[in-house]
């Protein structure tokens, strides 16, 4: 089970980390971030739209209302300062919400339908850790990315982020 303390820190965490690699993808020469590579996502900026996406999701799952989305991302994606204004509403909204949540509220199971089909049910603790664990996932395929500009990819790492990031006592 996760507690109200991991969920505030997990969800600062993932915050911090998005900005770190958004940043970075921000600062490649131009067409860096959008040139098309051998990836699951065509490219950098199309892997962080799949994150948004999860995370959209993920919040209408949360909140209990359909998310509108019939795939795990989209066609296109929206350029890179358009895409990070949403993500880090998304995740201020990440912020919020487990701020707010009690540990009794982290460890109610919701129901849900997976985009591809078929029923789910997990508590919102274990929603937020697929969030952070998902989308650590896809940033490491952003991060891989970058040796092919090349360049230098930030390190995104929990255990820098703890070292790095003064919590509140009450995180």
């Amino acid at each position: 089970m996760i507690t109200t303390r991991t969920a505030r820190t997990l969800t600062r965490y993932n915050k911090w980390a998005n900005e770190l690699i958004f940043d970075a993808v921000a600062q490649l020469p131009p067409g860096e971030a959008t040139k098309p590579r051998a990836t699951l996502f065509k490219n950098m900026v199309h892997t962080l739209n799949h994150n948004y996406v999860i995370d959209r999701i993920f919040q209408a799952h949360l909140e209990g209302h359909e998310h509108g989305y019939s795939a795990r991302n989209t066609a296109d994606h929206p350029p890179l300062d358009e895409l990070w204004r949403a993500q880090r509403e998304i995740d201020d909204w990440y912020v919020g919400c487990y701020d707010a949540m009690s540990d009794s509220a982290l460890d109610e199971r919701l129901r849900f339908t997976f985009v591809g089909g078929g029923e789910g049910a997990m508590t919102r603790g274990e929603m937020l850790m697929h969030i952070v664990n998902h989308t650590s996932y896809h940033r490491g395929f952003v991060a891989d990315l970058f040796f092919q500009v090349p360049a230098r990819p930030p390190t995104t790492d929990l255990t820098v982020f703890l070292r790095d990031v003064p919590l509140d006592p009450g995180r």
